[in-house]
């Protein structure tokens, strides 16, 4: 081999590892204009923008001690208040992601069609935009839970793989369900029933233990309500921000803690299928689309 075909096949190998570089580059910035895209329509129009983020959940949060006190919701629970908004700010991430996904992909026909990139960029960054979402209304609700002396950080490490599995788990349902979207247009009329349903099996306003309590299956068994992934992910939350057991002690002898990995298994397996169903589907956005 000549010199000079060696030196230009190092130039070859230099300019293929520079496009390589430039597309992920491209890639993650394309990612960044559509959060910043997916963040700024959410307040388009709005005096307040993204202060928003801020003044949901606070509005919330008084929302609910006003109408917690009239009706006497679980007036014998201890700190039920700090438990019901915890569990309503966690949830909102994952019932925001699933909604704003339906047409992550349906709803940006003309890019599609017209630009080749990686269809998962869609759903990713509407999982993203509701990610960085979750992460601002968090701000509030830690101010609350320490002014009312709630706040326990003394499992924080719980934390990480609760968002690491919830991030997981949205990035599946969009995937999924912005997929699926573009073929059976029906598709967003059972996520508006499913997720009520859904939300009523996570236990957002009642505690676990009643839950595990009212699950028709045999004690030895319970465990396996850990494969709803939203149950183990709001365990893990208020384990690391109010330092909650992650089982009721009542229940754990039935119910070991390493049950809750259960929530993790089903969680991979959403993702997998989300990763799946876009494959399948991406030659065939543009004709269907």
């Amino acid at each position: 081999m000549s010199g000079g075909e060696c030196e230009n096949n190092g130039t070859g190998a230099q300019d293929g590892e520079w496009h390589r570089k430039t597309g992920v580059a491209k890639w993650r910035g394309l990612v960044r204009i559509l959060v910043a895209r997916n963040l700024k329509i959410r307040y388009k129009g709005s005096a307040l923008g993204f202060f928003w983020s801020l003044l949901t959940p606070a509005l919330t949060i008084l929302m609910y001690a006003v109408f917690a006190g009239i009706l006497k919701f679980n007036k014998g629970q201890p700190a039920y208040l700090q438990f019901l908004v915890t569990g309503i700010i966690v949830w909102n991430f994952t019932a925001g992601t699933l909604n704003d996904s339906l047409f992550s992909i349906a709803g940006n026909a003309n890019l599609v069609k017209k630009v080749f990139f990686p269809r998962a960029i869609l759903p990713l960054s509407t999982a993203l935009a509701n990610g960085v979402n979750f992460l601002l209304t968090v701000v509030p609700l830690l101010l609350y839970l320490a002014v009312t002396g709630t706040l326990d950080l003394g499992g924080a490490v719980w934390l990480v793989p609760a968002v690491a599995l919830q991030f997981a788990l949205c990035v599946g349902v969009a995937l999924l369900v912005g997929t699926l979207n573009v073929f059976f247009r029906d598709v967003q009329h059972v996520v508006g029933v499913g997720q009520l349903a859904w939300f009523f099996l996570t236990p957002v306003f009642y505690d676990l233990g009643m839950q595990l309590g009212a699950a028709p299956i045999h004690d030895g068994l319970k465990g396996l309500v850990f494969l709803n992934p939203m149950t183990g992910i709001l365990a893990m939350y208020r384990r690391g921000l109010m330092g909650r057991a992650l089982v009721p002690e009542e229940w754990s002898a039935v119910v070991p803690v390493q049950w809750i990995w259960l929530s993790a298994l089903a969680t991979a397996l959403v993702l997998a299928l989300g990763v799946f169903a876009l494959r399948r589907g991406d030659e065939r956005f543009g004709d269907v689309l």
